[in-house]
């Protein structure tokens, strides 16, 4: 098994580095539960018709240290409600980091990805070969590889199929029945 090779369009670029995620829907309404209206709010600030714009498959670039501040889930939910398939920045955030990863929505370290992309560009992610590419510009970049965890929970799906998974593994070894030595 591995992981699907992420291929899509830069839906947005946040330059800035230390971005707190829950600017994407506004702070006043982190306590939305109700993931339509989260989605229709979704960058609105900035640009009210982004939902509108957001096609299956597109990815989000960030800085450094992306997803700073405390790790509400609302912005990330929004996002992928629209579609959004990934976040590719500079950095991420340790908090924000493992708890995307353990929603099984995948994150990719990328230096030099921010001077490189624009808004609307194709984006492509390849896992095996570790880049970043960005046809459009003749560009590739090379990606930060996941650790072993990180990578097994995002191809299980999530957290928590992961370690259902490793579970499962451990308990058919343990009633495996062994072979007996033959004797001479």
């Amino acid at each position: 098994m591995g992981l699907n090779n992420l291929r899509g369009r830069v839906a947005w670029v946040f330059a800035e580095d230390d971005y707190d995620i829950d600017l994407i829907i506004g702070v006043r309404n982190i306590k939305i539960t109700d993931v339509q209206e989260l989605a229709r709010l979704a960058m609105s600030d900035a640009d009210p018709g982004f939902a509108a714009t957001v096609q299956r498959g597109d990815l989000l670039v960030g800085g450094r240290n992306f997803g700073y501040g405390h790790p509400h889930y609302p912005a990330m939910r929004a996002m992928r409600h629209l579609g959004i398939a990934g976040v590719v920045a500079e950095s991420f955030s340790p908090g924000f980091f493992r708890g995307e990863i353990s929603m099984g929505f995948p994150l990719v370290t990328c230096p030099g990805i921010l001077g490189a992309a624009q808004r609307g560009d194709a984006i492509e992610v390849d896992w095996q070969a570790a880049q970043v590419r960005l046809p459009g510009r003749g560009q590739t970049l090379a990606l930060l590889p996941l650790g072993a965890a990180e990578r097994g929970t995002l191809e299980a799906g999530g957290l928590n199929p992961y370690l259902k998974a490793r579970m499962a593994a451990k308990s058919q070894a343990a009633t495996m029945p062994t072979t007996p030595e033959s004797t001479p």
